[in-house]
């Protein structure tokens, strides 16, 4: 089975070897360069298209899909969570039989190495004074993990292999990470213990409010490897106007906003640290394998 028209709305970020097999999917394939802006545009580009692609920075919502009544799938080139935090209505689609897929952990491996890359130049001092004034190793340091997903996990493992003693905070408690030494905490209680802290959570899941910020305290440090704000800026903003706090985050969507990025308790690279090379062709090998699973060709 093949589609009959295959429509990218946007770059989707495939690696060559990948764009070109998608001519062997379809009879007909449309790839477009630059990135929709409005409904119309997306409804326009899709057309009579059956099956349409988009990566994580359009948005294919109820309006675009209405006007395109042949739609049969839609493959998220990006991260799919759980409906809430899709960029697709899936609601909608399910309703109209339209199968939405999408795709996880590709980008992980380089946020892992981000983490660990700005933890050592912290606490060895690369570049500014040591954290705790003199340098330091990561062995003995308190680490907390608030989301034990698949990120969660390898940033888990990445510290416990430099020697920290990690705890973790999840929707519930993990036997694989209990075999890993790894102890189940009440939120509050790891954000008091902890002298750095992971936050590893799904897109537009907040978890620290005010009272979370307070179990925090002071001369901590913070890492947000999400792709949108862990936290309500109010209660972080009363954070940052204690002593010896700082927050790492990797893009600005993760900060939430640019309005952030000059304060001095911030330290924000600006650039998507999972979109590495290798995280390309692992996106590529996923979506493709999503298509041919839908066309029965997997």
């Amino acid at each position: 089975m093949r589609f009959k028209k295959l429509v990218a709305i946007e770059p989707v970020s495939l690696i060559p070897s990948a764009e070109m097999e998608l001519y062997t999917l379809a009879d007909e394939v449309k790839l477009y360069d630059d990135i929709p802006t409005s409904d119309e545009e997306i409804a326009a580009r899709v057309g009579d298209a059956d099956a349409v692609l988009l990566s994580y920075t359009s948005r294919l919502e109820r309006a675009a899909m209405e006007k395109c009544p042949n739609i049969r799938y839609v493959g998220m080139c990006c991260s799919l969570y759980s409906p809430e935090s899709a960029n697709v209505d899936i609601r909608y689609a399910e309703s109209r039989g339209i199968t939405v897929t999408g795709i996880r952990d590709y980008g992980d491996e380089g946020v892992v190495e981000y983490v660990v890359s700005e933890l050592v130049r912290l606490l060895h001092g690369f570049g500014e004074e040591p954290w705790e004034g003199m340098p330091r190793e990561i062995t003995g340091l308190k680490v907390g993990i608030v989301g034990l997903g698949k990120s969660g996990g390898m940033i888990a493992d990445a510290m416990r292999f430099f020697g920290a003693e990690v705890s973790y905070f999840a929707r519930s408690e993990k036997e694989w990470a209990k075999e890993k030494g790894y102890t189940f905490l009440p939120l509050k209680e790891l954000l008091k213990q902890s002298s750095v802290v992971f936050c590893c959570l799904n897109k537009n899941t907040v978890l620290l409010h005010e009272e979370e910020f307070e179990a925090l305290g002071y001369g901590k440090v913070l890492f947000n490897t999400g792709l949108s704000p862990a936290w309500d800026e109010p209660a972080l903003m009363k954070w940052f106007a204690g002593c010896g706090c700082r927050l790492y985050c990797d893009t600005v969507g993760a900060l939430g906003g640019e309005h952030l990025l000059d304060h001095p308790f911030v330290r924000c690279v600006n650039v998507s640290t999972g979109r590495t090379k290798q995280a390309f062709v692992r996106l590529s090998e996923k979506v493709l394998h999503n298509m041919k699973v839908f066309l029965g060709r997997a």
